[in-house]
């Protein structure tokens, strides 16, 4: 056979797509293209139409004919075999038969066609080998990405590595400063010039003096003009590389980087459908709290990484707890938790916090308590961490189970289980890649779910898992797919409840201790939660 040109069209004649297989001018093409609709008469029941010096095949499909223009000469059976390979391969591009879909998968139809036709001849492929070669899947581009990645990674570390030697001579050169240490101006990230953090605090005691002057740990700072207030007369001056360090860091900062003692990094992955769920179900809870003139917050974050076949890769919990005050009369206060929530965990407090008191009475205060927290700003004072192995620490575990449906496809089963059963989880969103152009066909679900089709992904919602509502699953099947593809699940949530169960218990004035009336805040959520 000697395949002219292969066509999408309407039943109106309108051409949407043409690929043209053999030499031959543009209006020739259009001329044998305009020609097919006045051919067609009602009442036919045939599939072709010839005229003197071609032949015209072609097969409807809902609202769209697609048709092949042929030599008389050609063997019309091979001719209606290559039609039916030309309409399998419409519907694994275009997902709707319409002009809208046509058009925008236009080019990854006429790859198809260049592969089932060459030079005007049938090519022997079947559909799989069509997708395999359109897809142009290069391991030699595999290898190149992995080498570039690792590269780049390689790369980051040094970048933070290097951070951190220069915050670490940054803290040397302050330690080594002169017998004026009341302050060290120029930084963000702690309390303000008011006696707390980045400005220092005036004491009698130099070396306590030096101790709290030296770094401040990560804040919500709100107004870059504090920290950009220029040092005051007695601050160090660290010299010209002082600038040159910060403009790294920014760098390092801008490229998504966490460093150390400075403010507070953005959450990763925040462009993930996972993390914007997250980040908009955390944002929801904490607009509707009632704050009183104290108020306290407390933030505890995931990262967990888990192993398709179990075992626990990576859990870290970090969390912090912040202190704002917004009247003067309450700027004099001690906050005291809980000490049986803090057992087990890595503590570290504010350098201006007294660490005595911390540590024998679990009660947080300044180091001088005649000095008064800052108002109206978000004060960090103490953080935690807690990293383990143990898969006990998981609060919710997810079993992806894919199998081979003996048809190409895989059939899988998905479900989840509140292991930490005093947490509330809310909007809580599985993501479950899915191969290319492949939809799922979902036969039971709890919740809701969405299918993307831009993103290949399955999103899973489940409004509420609680210990009534602690377990749900999910079945369902993809043609054309293997076990891998389902992987790595994203994971995302949001809890009132936090995690490690850092609690106040009260909140006293220093000379009195009359109790203080306190609002409190606490808010659980994900950073990065997978199944790998």
């Amino acid at each position: 056979m000697v395949l002219i040109a292969a066509a999408v069209c309407t039943k109106n004649g309108k051409v949407i797509l043409s690929r043209q297989f053999v030499e031959m001018t543009k209006a020739r093409i259009e001329g044998l293209l305009a020609a097919f609709p006045k051919l067609m008469t009602a009442g036919k029941q045939h599939t072709y139409v010839e005229t003197d010096s071609v032949r015209y095949v072609y097969q409807p499909m809902e609202k769209l004919y697609m048709l092949l223009i042929t030599t008389k000469a050609s063997n019309i059976l091979e001719d209606l075999e290559t039609l039916r390979l030309f309409s399998k391969v419409i519907p694994e591009y275009s997902h709707s038969l319409d002009e809208k879909e046509i058009v925008e998968n236009a080019f990854n139809l006429i790859f198809a066609f260049d592969e089932i036709v060459a030079l005007g001849y049938r090519e022997s492929v079947n559909l799989a080998q069509i997708k395999t070669f359109v897809e142009m899947d290069s391991h030699e581009e595999k290898v190149y990405q992995a080498v570039r990645q690792t590269q780049e990674r390689d790369a980051r570390q040094k970048m933070r590595e290097k951070a951190k030697e220069l915050q670490r001579q940054r803290m040397e050169a302050s330690k080594r400063g002169g017998p004026s240490l009341g302050g060290t101006g120029g930084r963000s990230g702690g309390f303000i010039s008011d006696g707390f953090g980045s400005s220092g605090v005036s004491s009698s005691s130099g070396a306590s003096s030096a101790n709290i002057g030296i770094t401040s740990i990560d804040v919500d700072t709100k107004s870059k003009a504090a920290a950009t207030k220029p040092a005051s007369r007695n601050a160090l001056k660290l010299g010209g590389k002082s600038k040159d360090v910060d403009s790294f860091v920014d760098q390092l900062k801008n490229e998504g980087e966490k460093i150390a003692n400075l403010a507070p990094a953005a959450p990763a992955g925040s462009s993930s459908a996972a993390a914007s769920a997250s980040a908009a179900a955390k944002a929801a809870i904490a607009s509707d709290i009632h704050k009183e003139s104290v108020h306290l917050k407390i933030e505890d974050k995931l990262v967990v990484r888990l192993g398709r076949d179990g075992g626990v890769q990576q859990f870290e919990n970090s969390g912090l707890l912040t202190l704002r005050i917004t009247d003067e009369a309450y700027g004099r206060i001690l906050l005291k938790l809980s000490p049986n929530h803090t057992q087990g965990l890595q503590l570290q407090t504010h350098p201006n916090v007294d660490k005595e008191l911390f540590k024998s009475r679990t009660t947080i205060g300044l180091k001088n308590l005649g000095k008064p927290f800052p108002l109206n700003t978000d004060v960090g004072v103490l953080k935690w961490r807690f990293v383990s192995q143990d898969e006990s620490a998981v609060p919710l575990t997810i079993n992806c189970w894919p199998s081979d449906n003996g048809e190409g496809g895989c059939d899988v089963n998905i479900e989840y289980e509140l292991e930490a059963q005093q947490l509330e989880l809310q909007d809580v969103a599985i993501v479950i890649p899915l191969p290319m152009n492949v939809q799922p066909s979902v036969a039971e679900y709890d919740g809701t779910y969405n299918y993307d089709l831009r993103k290949h992904v399955l999103q899973w919602h489940i409004p509420i898992i609680d210990a009534a509502n602690k377990s749900g699953s999910m079945e369902f099947s993809c043609s054309a797919s293997i076990p891998g593809d389902f992987f790595p699940l994203q994971v995302s949530f949001v809890s009132k409840t936090p995690y490690a169960g850092v609690v106040a218990q009260d909140v006293v004035q220093v000379d009195s201790e009359a109790a203080v009336k306190y609002s409190s805040e606490s808010i659980l959520f994900v950073e990065k939660y997978e199944i790998v």
